[in-house]
């Protein structure tokens, strides 16, 4: 069986060109991520080897990077998270609500990431929580998980919010669970355009904080910035919400496969030939399953690098957030409540685990400790040190 093709190996393979060309133009978090992608599982981290009872078979297994944009990295804290919000479901249809921000809202978050990306979360859910506490349409409380997306599937700069939300809420009181009509949530128009007023509220208050390059640069003048935002108002805001067809099970696992990735897995990638990355990518521009189909594109391994690094997130920026009744401060508190008045069972408890490899295989089903010749079971031997002295601090990041 052929090898799988990574990320890894386009770093490895054109990462040193990538930086002495784009020198001047990466910034920290770009250059350790690279570090990181390009150390993950091989003997630059160190490891351990284990053996195999039945059959003898020694295998080396070395340390991840567990940087969170590592296509191979954070297995394990998905499937918690996964389970976690499995956990938490109500009873009640849920609802997929995405918010998506035009393309020159995208340019400017591109140089201003924490601030834009925090404005664009904190935008999505006033608009849902302002919606869903008028009377006239829900009159309750809701609650909503929100992941961060920053890419389309040509890997380009593409801001958005996934949101996950029950359908209904608390009364203001607390007495009484509210349920939204059957199929229906929330009006996407009503939605959309105070999603868009509220955005660029915040943006304009945030217009000193902002930073401006490249064809942008004009926009340093507040004159300019306002007459890019009265353009911006005449425009409509894409919000788009559905009800998910199999279940909010269908939701969180389509999130999941992003909550602790960025941009690609790669298991998409096609080829590394030459100074060139294939990748099978799905066009959506139809919006429809008989159109949409999976293409494969190519790009020079330097667009490949660049695109990818797009997606890299400031320093403890965090992609998932929880709002409403589904806040962290209040969550089980709030969920108990929805629970009782919901006539609900409460959840069960997680099953405890005697380390990550159990734990692992609760969560997964499969097994980080099997043998892959004979299917025994494979037993730890020794620890492997990192291959460098003194390996640059890249490699150790958990971001």
């Amino acid at each position: 069986m052929a090898p799988v093709l990574e990320v890894a190996e386009v770093f490895r393979r054109h990462g040193d060109v990538y930086r002495q060309v784009h020198a001047g133009h990466l910034g920290r978090t770009e250059i350790r991520v690279m570090s990181a992608v390009t150390a993950c599982r091989t003997a630059a981290l160190g490891g351990h080897t284990e053996s195999c009872g039945d059959c003898g078979l020694v295998r080396i297994s070395y340390n991840s990077c567990r940087n969170r944009h590592c296509p191979k990295c954070q297995g394990l804290a998905r499937a918690e998270w996964l389970a976690d919000r499995q956990a938490e479901l109500l009873p009640v249809p849920y609802f997929h609500v995405v918010f998506t921000v035009p393309t020159a809202v995208a340019a400017i978050a591109f140089h201003n990431k924490a601030r834009v990306y925090a404005i664009l979360f904190r935008a999505a859910a006033e608009t849902l929580r302002t919606i869903a506490a008028d009377p006239r349409h829900l009159g309750a409380e809701i609650g909503l998980v929100a992941v961060l997306h920053s890419w389309g599937q040509n890997l380009l700069h593409h801001p958005h919010v996934h949101c996950l939300v029950p359908g209904g809420g608390l009364s203001s009181d607390g007495t009484r669970w509210i349920a939204c009509r059957p199929g229906f949530f929330l009006p996407v128009r009503v939605l959309s355009r105070l999603f868009r007023r509220l955005f660029l509220e915040h943006l304009q208050a945030d217009f000193e904080h902002l930073s401006f390059f490249g064809t942008q640069a004009t926009m340093a003048d507040r004159s300019t910035f306002n007459r890019t935002l009265a353009e911006l108002r005449r425009i409509d805001w894409v919000v788009f919400a559905k009800r998910p067809f199999a279940g909010p099970e269908q939701v969180l696992a389509y999130l999941g496969r992003y909550t602790h990735r960025v941009a690609i897995a790669n298991s998409r990638l096609v080829t590394l030939a030459g100074d060139e990355v294939s990748f099978r990518w799905r066009d959506y521009r139809h919006h429809d399953k008989i159109h949409d189909k999976i293409k494969v594109m190519t790009l020079a391994a330097d667009e490949f690098i660049r695109r990818f690094l797009l997606h890299t997130l400031p320093d403890g920026f965090h992609r998932i957030r929880h709002y409403g009744f589904l806040a962290n401060g209040h969550r089980a508190t709030k969920l108990a409540l929805c629970r009782h008045l919901l006539e609900a069972p409460p959840s069960p408890p997680a099953a405890p685990a005697a380390d990550y490899r159990e734990r692992y295989r609760q969560l997964t089903g499969r097994s980080l400790d099997i043998c892959p010749v004979c299917g025994g079971r494979l037993m730890p031997l020794g620890l492997l040190p990192r291959a460098w002295c003194n390996p640059p601090r890249a490699y150790c990041d958990t971001s």
